[in-house]
């Protein structure tokens, strides 16, 4: 991944560059590799790269043969080797960036081009000729994005990859929405992104094929070990991020074997087969405060699969003293975010430090199996399909945000192969009433079975039963129970309770709820002051007529029961 910024038809465009510099220079942490910009008409396009793919060749922004397109792309296209080998074979390609292929799938499909990606991004490009400028945005969100405009330039339109580089010269900015592309031509938001499964009325009834749920899912991993730099994995030693951790090692490994390392052009070729890898075993990492669950159960993960594993422990003081840094990252003041942000970002400081650039982290996996606890309490089939799709349709305002800013805020590239749009349409189109929690089933049952191998005695197990039967735990907990009490306590000390009385009248009717919402949203506030960041927070609703508690910690829905881990 890496840093984006535009702007589209500037009226003192040569005299606004200097400024547009700084602005960029606010997300170099996304890309501390290079800086590229480039001016055309009344528009400059600038770029801040973390070179995954294409190392040698692959600066931004990307131009055609006679530079009259303008690429910049923050994300990664899985599929790119395929593109240039069939659908694209024709254009004179000038770099290895998996990212090139966007240009002439405009020149051939103009604003359908998005469709013909497989991967996560956000890309601004634009036609010098045309004085036209496209957006889009990855199907899920995964790869943040906004816009803004400005009542002073009312015919300028910005794009960046944080808010932090719009919010001096934009009074109305977006959350730029997943799935769809923006046409200045017609100045519109349209979406491109239209899966089966989208409308939620429509209740699927399909059984669960656990082989197919497996295979896809291993096929996905597959596609995101695409890189010429070393990776890893990160491993809270719960289901999700295991189940992740086992199947990159496998991968790996075979890859490894089977091919000789060459960079020349990462990627998957057209029979799904992993071309290339940076060479090295798996890395994996996991953090926590000292003797918290998830480092036990990941220790045994680690071991179990064969990883080189890395296990890092913080300190509550140590939490406390970045929340200021994590909002700032993250540009929210949601409570579950916040909470899950901070040791993740602590993490992945960490991990960049040991050389790693690249990732692999399990989010969407309980949205889409309908993992999280207070499902258990899900009235009907229907409702509990119902309640997935909307879970999946607002990740980019949650988990997305948090392993896209956490990550990036050191340079380091996170990629999720559960929201692979192929498992997606896999397992979207189930019938819910085999994701359902029951005495029988735990949650998430059908993945942990499609991955069971206890009725072939010549398998390799994926991971040991106790963790592919472990029960789930949020993040923000398994990280240990003590970090949540801490934040609640600093906040008490913090917050007066005539503060909580008296809101700032700006904030209208989005007032905190609780000292410690109350305290992040006065950091956001001293971080952020223009009114039009506050518009862009969106926060974790709980489904409170499910028994989902307002405090989102898992420790508080009914059906959580903890499960303690030895260490042997």
């Amino acid at each position: 991944m890496c840093g984006i910024c535009a702007f589209f038809r500037h009226p003192e465009i040569e005299n606004f560059k200097d400024h547009a510099l700084t602005l960029s220079k606010r997300i170099r942490h996304r890309g501390p590799d290079w800086s590229g910009n480039v001016i055309k008409n009344s528009t400059i396009l600038l770029h801040e790269r973390l070179s995954i793919v294409g190392v040698d060749s692959g600066a931004q922004p990307i131009t055609n043969a006679d530079e009259t397109i303008a690429l910049a792309v923050n994300g990664e296209i899985y599929n790119h080797r395929i593109l240039r080998a069939k659908e694209l074979s024709d254009y004179p390609y000038k770099t290895h960036s998996d990212c090139e292929p966007i240009i002439p799938l405009y020149q051939k499909y103009d604003t359908d081009a998005p469709k013909y990606l497989d991967g996560m991004f956000a890309f601004v490009l634009y036609d010098a000729p045309k004085d036209r400028i496209i957006a889009a945005r990855d199907p899920i969100g995964i790869t943040t994005l906004y816009m803004g405009r400005s009542k002073k330039n009312p015919q300028t339109r910005a794009f960046a990859s944080e808010l932090k580089c719009l919010v001096d010269d934009c009074d109305e900015i977006i959350a730029f929405p997943p799935g769809h592309v923006y046409d200045s031509v017609t100045d519109e938001v349209t979406r491109y992104y239209n899966p089966i499964w989208w409308d939620a009325e429509k209740i699927p009834s399909t059984p669960a094929n656990l082989t197919l749920i497996r295979e896809t899912l291993e096929k996905a991993v597959r596609k995101r070990l695409m890189s010429e730099v070393p990776y890893g994995v990160l491993l809270s030693g719960g289901l999700d991020s295991s189940l992740i951790a086992s199947i990159a090692a496998r991968e790996t490994s075979k890859a490894i074997l089977d091919n000789p390392i060459d960079h020349s052009l990462a990627g998957i070729d057209e029979s799904g087969t992993l071309i290339n890898t940076s060479g090295s075993r798996l890395h994996s990492f996991a953090v926590g405060l000292p003797n918290a669950p998830d480092l036990q159960a990941a220790k045994k993960v680690a071991k179990y699969i064969g990883t080189i594993h890395h296990e890092h422990t913080f300190t509550l003081e140590e939490g406390l003293d970045a929340l200021k840094d994590v909002i700032w990252h993250l540009e929210t003041f949601d409570v579950t975010t916040i909470r899950a942000s901070t040791p993740m970002y602590l993490l992945s400081r960490k991990i960049k430090a040991q050389g790693v650039k690249m990732v692999l982290s399990g989010e969407g996996s309980d949205e889409i199996f309908g993992g999280y606890l207070y499902f258990a309490n899900a009235p009907s089939r229907e409702e509990f399909h119902k309640e997935s799709v909307s879970r999946v349709k607002n990740l980019h305002l949650a988990d997305c945000l948090r392993a896209n800013k956490s990550t990036m805020a050191w340079g380091l590239e996170a990629r999720v192969p559960f929201l692979d749009k192929e498992f997606l349409d896999v397992c979207m189109t189930i019938d819910p009433t085999d994701k359902m929690i029951t005495k029988e089933h735990i949650e998430k049952y059908i993945l942990r079975k499609a991955f069971d191998t206890s009725d072939d005695p010549s398998a390799k197990p994926y991971l040991p039963d106790e963790i592919l039967w472990r029960q789930k735990e949020q993040f923000s907990d398994g990280v240990g129970y003590s970090w949540i009490d801490g934040l609640k306590d600093a906040a008490e000390a913090r917050i007066t309770d005539e503060q909580m009385a008296n809101p700032k009248p700006e904030w209208g009717s989005d007032i905190p709820t609780t000292k410690e919402a109350y305290w992040y949203r006065l950091m956001f506030d001293d971080l952020f002051p223009q009114p039009s960041a506050a518009s862009t927070v969106m926060r974790w609703i709980p489904k409170a007529d499910w028994g989902c508690h307002a405090d989102p910690s898992g420790r508080y829905a009914k059906t959580h029961e903890a499960s303690v881990l030895s260490t042997e």
